[in-house]
Order: structure tokens, then C-alpha cells, then sequence
């Protein structure tokens, strides 16, 4: 569960796979941010702090990919060196937790955002539409898989062709693993009446 490497602030420029991660992170943090900003001036600070949490959890939960867990992971990683994988089970935990308590004490909050009105579908019909959050488990974590293998190595091209084959599965499976989702959200989209295609565009 510990890391193999230590990582020091200077790697995060000098070492071309972190620095790819550092400005990752960055670029979440920003987003975050900014986006909690507006909700809490629309919404005022408790409702859009709530809102901002569950859209947050919305990413952890029902996207294939650690980007939204990565604002925990990256930082935990960096300072305590323990890897990725096991601070993301942290992370899906205290999102299961974000959605139990605003469902108990304030569900109508759900409707105030069209990504909290698809969750509050999602969350609300586990048969069919559960499965888009387990198979977001499955790609969050091969995601993060490939997140703490390019923090082992310094470049690109340090990694081995062993890995590089494996990280090329994974790929493949990802994508299938993405289809499946949208195949599933196209379904759930149709029936709230909403248009996916609205959406992404």
C-alpha cells in the first residue's frame, strides 16, 4: 500500500510523468473551486456546498475515471506515499456518505442542477441504473492503477513494454467500459426525458 518511490516537490517539475499529474490536479482544484464558488453565490454557501459536494460525488461515483477522487488522491499520495488505489476507496466512502446524508435531510436539493437531477435518478432507481456506478468502480480504479504507475517512473518512455502492453489492455477495457455507461445513460436520459446529445453538446 505504500508507494515505492519518494516523491519530492521538485520531482512534480523535473520528472515528466509527475509533472503531467501535478498539472492534472491543479486544473481540478481550479475547476472545483470555481464551480463551488458559483453555486455557493447562486445558491448561498450551504445549499451550494452541498450542491457542489454531491456534484463532486456525482464524478466519484457514476464516471469511469478518478478525476474527481484524484483532488484527494494526488495529495495524499504525495505526502504520506500511500498509493492511489487506497485512498480512492477512502474517496467513493465519504461520497456514499455525501449522498446517504443529503438524501435524509435535503433530496429536493437534487433538482437544483441537471448533473443532480440525472444522480437523483440514478440513485433513486438502483434496478436498472446501479450498474452505472459499478462499473464507474471498475474503471476508477484501472484509472487509478495507471495513475500510480506513471508515478513510479520519471518519463514516458521509462516505462517497459510489459507495463506499456498491460496499460494498452486497460485501455481497451476502459473504453468498453465507457460504452457500457453511455449505453446505460442514453437509457436513463430517454426516460427523464432529457437528450444526451444536449448534454455532451
Amino acid at each position: 500500500m505504500i508507494a515505492k518511490n519518494n516523491i519530492e516537490v521538485k520531482h512534480l517539475i523535473e520528472h515528466e510523468t509527475k509533472r503531467h499529474v501535478f498539472i492534472k490536479f491543479l486544473i481540478l482544484v481550479a475547476i472545483l473551486l470555481g464551480y463551488t464558488g458559483y453555486l455557493s453565490y447562486e445558491y448561498g454557501f450551504a445549499t451550494g456546498g452541498l450542491l457542489a459536494l454531491i456534484s463532486w460525488s456525482f464524478f466519484v461515483l457514476c464516471t469511469p475515471v478518478a478525476d474527481a477522487g484524484m483532488i484527494l488522491d494526488f495529495p495524499i499520495r504525495l505526502l504520506f506515499k500511500i498509493r492511489m488505489w487506497v485512498t480512492e476507496l477512502i474517496v467513493w466512502g465519504v461520497a456514499i456518505g455525501v449522498n446517504i446524508y443529503a438524501l435524509s435531510v435535503s433530496p429536493e436539493v437534487y433538482e437544483k442542477s441537471m448533473v443532480g437531477h440525472i444522480f437523483y435518478g440514478i440513485l433513486t432507481q438502483p434496478y436498472p441504473y446501479w450498474i452505472i456506478i459499478l462499473l464507474s468502480f471498475l474503471g476508477t480504479f484501472l484509472s487509478v492503477h495507471f495513475a500510480d504507475e506513471l508515478m513510479d517512473y520519471i518519463n514516458h518512455h521509462e516505462v517497459n513494454r510489459t507495463v506499456k502492453h498491460r496499460l494498452i489492455f486497460e485501455g481497451v477495457v476502459m473504453l468498453s467500459i465507457f460504452a457500457l455507461i453511455l449505453g446505460v445513460y442514453n437509457i436513463l436520459l430517454e426516460k427523464l426525458g432529457l437528450d444526451i446529445a444536449v448534454l455532451v453538446g
